[in-house]
């Protein structure tokens, strides 16, 4: 009798929990129906039959992208008409970057075969990944990550598939245990996937063939990228990221116009949001769709610009009306770090966030984050004003005046034209690339600045082309218009130089081996915030093209 009166007093205690529990979770109401429509918008991947080109050597070369290029030797059919066991290792290119899922067939030649064949595979982006020794690894990532695989077939003949996605070009197979028959390998191939399908019309005749190769190069990498999600990269961390969707989904505005992926990827970091209303800087869409539990400020606050541009884009009122509460919501942290003086409080928030802006060691980011808070209050009051809810959001305008003079009277220093914080006196392109595009300073002033950087010594340049987009943006957006195109041809044409066929996630002109993670095969060589030139080259056709 106690024990069933325990188990009803618990069963009440737990029912009148319910309105409390359900309170806690900021969208509980809403987040069935969003993860439901993140699943009907979901993308369908196509897939295509890619085979290798040839056979190639992999030489050092000083003058070549970090030290390491490829030399063709032979056609690919020449190794399939040989026992391998002449070759024992041999280096395939398949002559563009793919993601996808590689297959081989073996075939015995004039013996019975009596034993199991081993290989060591590796799948490269580039020669250096395939050139460099993988152990003692040094990363700072998981070393599963490296696309290495030993992979030993039981039964010839055979056809075998690597069940693992692969992001590559090139692929080094090496004969670890020779068997006492002859066999063939042959048939190699890549299912390629993405679900990109609709490529955009080739660029006027008068376009220039640096710029045409950048908008294909560009056109590639969000190709890989575009997978059941927006993807940061395709062969290292295959995840969705709210910074990195934000440059995807304006990309995809001005070349695939695939708008569903955009949609889908709105509502799942909808859906798989904090409890608190804070949305997941990154979220997950395998095995299931699930989040990473990791918070990252700006990017939360760039969900709300992604929505505004998806609206602008699209005329999709309706989706823009179902996840106005989310970046509504997502202003909460400027309500919340911004002091009576105008100035967010950078050292709370940094301690409470994850601020991110760039991979460059010793960023100073205080100028940043007051720049793109303002930027994130000016695009959220756009977005209400086109959905008639400006009277939510109705203290916006004061609150932007208030920070731009506050960032004006704290942050510029009018002697040099430059901007950088009183605790920190680092002169960084992040700082006024962000006081440009939030429009703290005049077209004049923003010109000054960007051309007081190329004078200034111990300047922080940026660290990836993530950061580099924003430049290419503050330069269009003050007018320097010639400087805007030199840099994006300076830079992304940069890569192509050095051999790119999909955008990397890290370059440094002057520093081939940069890596955030200590280690620069773990690099992403495909990777998604570098897609943007197709955005700049086919939205401003007078200055690109």
């Amino acid at each position: 009798m106690i024990t069933v009166k325990r188990t009803v007093l618990t069963l009440t205690l737990l029912v009148s929990l319910i309105p409390t529990l359900i309170a806690q979770d900021f969208y509980a109401a809403q987040r069935k129906d969003w993860l439901l429509k993140a699943e009907q918008n979901k993308p369908k991947l196509q897939s295509a039959i890619k085979k290798p080109k040839q056979l190639v050597n992999i030489v050092k070369d000083q003058s070549a992208y970090q030290g390491w290029k490829s030399i063709p030797t032979v056609p690919i059919d020449s190794l399939y008409k040989v026992s391998f066991k002449k070759h024992k290792e041999v280096i395939v290119d398949f002559g563009e970057h793919m993601t996808g899922y590689f297959s081989f067939t073996l075939s015995p030649l004039n013996q019975i075969p009596d034993a199991p064949v081993r290989f060591k595979f590796i799948f490269g982006e580039v020669p250096g990944e395939i050139a460099t020794s993988f152990d003692p690894y040094p990363g700072g990532l998981s070393r599963a990550w490296l696309q290495d695989e030993v992979i030993t077939v039981m039964e010839i003949p055979s056809t075998v598939t690597v069940s693992r996605r692969l992001a590559f070009r090139y692929v080094k197979i090496e004969l670890l245990a020779t068997p006492s028959y002859d066999f063939a390998i042959s048939d190699m191939q890549c299912r390629a996937v993405t679900s990109a399908i609709n490529f955009p019309e080739a660029l006027p005749n008068s376009t220039s063939q640096t710029i045409r190769d950048i908008d294909k190069v560009s056109q590639n990498t969000l190709k890989e990228c575009m997978q059941i999600v927006y993807e940061d990269g395709p062969k290292r961390d295959q995840r969705l990221w709210i910074g990195d969707l934000y440059l995807q989904s304006m990309a995809n505005n001005y070349s695939f116009q695939q708008y569903d992926i955009t949609k889908s990827c709105l509502y799942l970091l909808a859906a798989l949001s904090g409890e608190n209303g804070m949305l997941n800087a990154t979220v997950f869409d395998k095995p299931t769709y699930h989040a990473s539990n990791q918070y990252l400020l700006e990017y939360a606050f760039l969900f709300n610009v992604t929505l505004k541009d998806y609206l602008l884009a699209t005329g999709d009122k309706s989706t823009a009306e179902d996840l106005w509460i989310v970046a509504k919501k997502q202003l909460d942290i400027a309500n919340k770090y911004l002091q009576n003086d105008g100035l967010m409080d950078f050292r709370r928030a940094e301690q409470e966030w994850w601020i991110f802006f760039d991979w460059k060691e010793g960023l100073y980011k205080e100028v940043a984050l007051q720049g793109i808070t303002i930027f994130t209050l000016e695009n959220t009051y756009e977005l209400a004003k086109m959905l008639n809810k400006e009277n939510e959001v109705k203290y916006i305008p004061a609150m932007v005046k208030k920070m731009k003079q506050a960032a004006r009277k704290n942050f510029y220093d009018k002697k040099t034209g430059l901007f950088f914080a009183e605790r920190n006196k680092q002169i960084s392109y992040a700082s006024q690339i962000w006081m440009i595009l939030s429009g703290v300073v005049t077209k004049d002033e923003a010109q000054r600045a960007l051309k007081a950087l190329d004078a200034t010594e111990n300047v922080v340049y940026p660290g990836t082309p993530y950061l580099y987009h924003y430049y290419i943006q503050s330069l269009i957006d003050c007018g320097m218009e010639t400087e805007a195109k030199n840099a994006l041809i300076d830079f992304w044409g940069g890569m192509i130089d050095k051999g790119a066929d999909t955008f990397w996630e890290a370059y440094d002109p002057k520093d081939d081996y940069i890596s955030p993670y200590n280690f620069f095969p773990i690099n992403s060589y495909c990777h998604a915030w570098s897609c943007t030139p197709v955005y700049f080259i086919r939205k401003y056709p007078t200055i690109f093209q």
